[in-house]
């Protein structure tokens, strides 16, 4: 390996970190969503507690465009490595939030309060998170490598997914459904707290992209300069929002709303759900790599028209399969197939994400992008699913949202692919 490769790892590994946190924090909240519909949104009805629980996680998702507005056109006016930084201390804060936060029998109307106000802190950080890791990513990466580079943003995810997943086996495993659901829900979120100052020191040492040093005088500098430049971009915007539908909504149904899925809807242990986000979190970081350098060398295009493809005929007949045939094994070989539909079509997309916008308002229209499709679709991929699930008494009702995602999807592909469309624009204008 390379001098340049190794500092390029580092790099990596020190940006993932951050979406390491980010995706902990969001996939403990969907786990154990259940849990903290009992402790914080008591309720006759199961049913509307759950409802609450995950509207509750969903609301954090609404913040992300503010995070991303303002979080995104600071990067881009102070630099990747003071955003990262910036993100990364909110995050933590409204994590601590939902760890610490008495219950309702406590506190009475306090607790669920308290409750949203840290998710919706979470979601502020996080409307710039994704963006700013994966801008980072792509300037410094190789050209020929690019996709691969990207990929890792969300590969940490995953990383995360899987670590979360092994803690609820093991926490389950050891001290049982009852102790879990009275208080040691809130171990993981204290496990997720401890590794915050590791982090942080470790992202203070990112050097920033010598992209943005060459740029930086020319980013926005007041909110009146970063909305005309919004305006004048929202063809873009409008298309990538699309772009990241399937992405975000298939990314939420296979971790967050998984465990519900399994548990509630489908009748597997807790131990046995949790077992299925794992495997899945491993399958996604597999994907996501595999999927960033095949686009790398047969190009991004290709694979966002295949897969979004696959994901608009597929979903509905493999849940429903599942919902006819519900055994351990099919509920891991349905959740295998929505993994590598997320994981294939993310690792090409993110990074075709980030070359379609403009250089001197990258971070902000990627996050803004990204934001805006996790704020109206994917965040609210739990309640939806659940209430779909309710409304048509069909546990394969949740496909009609996946299909709807892809076909998003793969209209936004096809804008963004066409001859002289905004991909093949941004090469140009970057090879200039």
């Amino acid at each position: 390996m390379t001098t340049q490769a190794k500092k390029d790892a580092k790099a990596i590994f020190r940006v993932a970190s951050g979406n390491f946190l980010e995706m902990y924090d969001f996939a403990v909240y969907g786990f154990y969503a259940p849990f903290i519909a009992s402790i914080f949104f008591p309720a006759e009805n199961e049913f509307i507690s759950i409802m609450q629980s995950f509207l509750a996680f969903g609301m954090g998702f609404l913040m992300r465009p503010l995070g991303a507005i303002m979080l995104g056109a600071y990067m881009d006016r102070h630099g990747r490595k003071n955003g990262l930084l910036l993100t990364l201390t909110l995050m933590a804060i409204g994590t601590l939030t939902i760890a610490f936060c008495p219950g309702y029998e406590s506190i009475g109307i306090l607790a669920p309060i308290i409750v949203v106000l840290g998710r919706l802190l979470q979601g502020f950080s996080a409307g710039a998170e994704v963006g700013g890791a994966s801008v980072y990513l792509a300037e410094i990466a190789p050209k020929h490598l690019r996709g691969f580079y990207v990929s890792w943003q969300s590969g940490s995810q995953q990383v995360a997914t899987v670590f979360a997943g092994a803690i609820g086996v093991a926490l389950h495993y050891w001290v049982g459904d009852v102790i879990m659901e009275d208080w040691g829900w809130r171990i993981p979120f204290i496990i997720g707290c401890m590794v915050v100052p590791f982090i942080f020191y470790i992202r203070r040492t990112l050097e920033e992209t010598p992209e943005f040093e060459a740029k930086k005088h020319h980013a926005p500098k007041t909110f009146g300069a970063i909305f005309k430049n919004m305006s004048e971009n929202y063809p873009i915007i409008i298309t990538g929002v699309f772009f990241v539908m399937m992405t975000t909504v298939t990314f939420y149904f296979v971790t967050s709303f998984t465990p519900h899925f399994a548990n509630n809807i489908l009748h597997f242990s807790k131990l046995e759900s949790f077992i299925v986000t794992a495997i899945v979190g491993l399958s996604n970081l597999f994907w996501l790599p595999v999927s960033g350098f095949i686009g790398d060398k047969i190009g991004r295009k290709k694979v966002a028209f295949f897969v979004t493809f696959l994901g608009m005929i597929s979903a509905y007949p493999m849940l429903n399969f599942l919902a006819n045939n519900v055994t351990f094994t099919n509920l891991i070989l349905v959740e295998l197939w929505f993994s590598f539909i997320f994981g294939a079509y993310n690792g090409a997309m993110v990074c075709a994400l980030s070359e379609i916008m403009p250089k001197h308002v990258k971070a902000l229209g990627f996050s803004f992008s990204y934001s805006i499709t996790v704020a109206i679709f994917g965040g609210f991929t739990p309640a939806v699913s659940t209430a779909l699930v309710q409304w048509t008494s069909n546990p394969a009702s949740p496909a009609f949202w996946l299909t709807f995602a892809a076909v998003c999807s793969f209209i936004a592909s096809v804008v963004i692919f066409r001859k002289n469309g905004f991909y093949e624009r941004q090469q140009r204008e970057g090879e200039a």
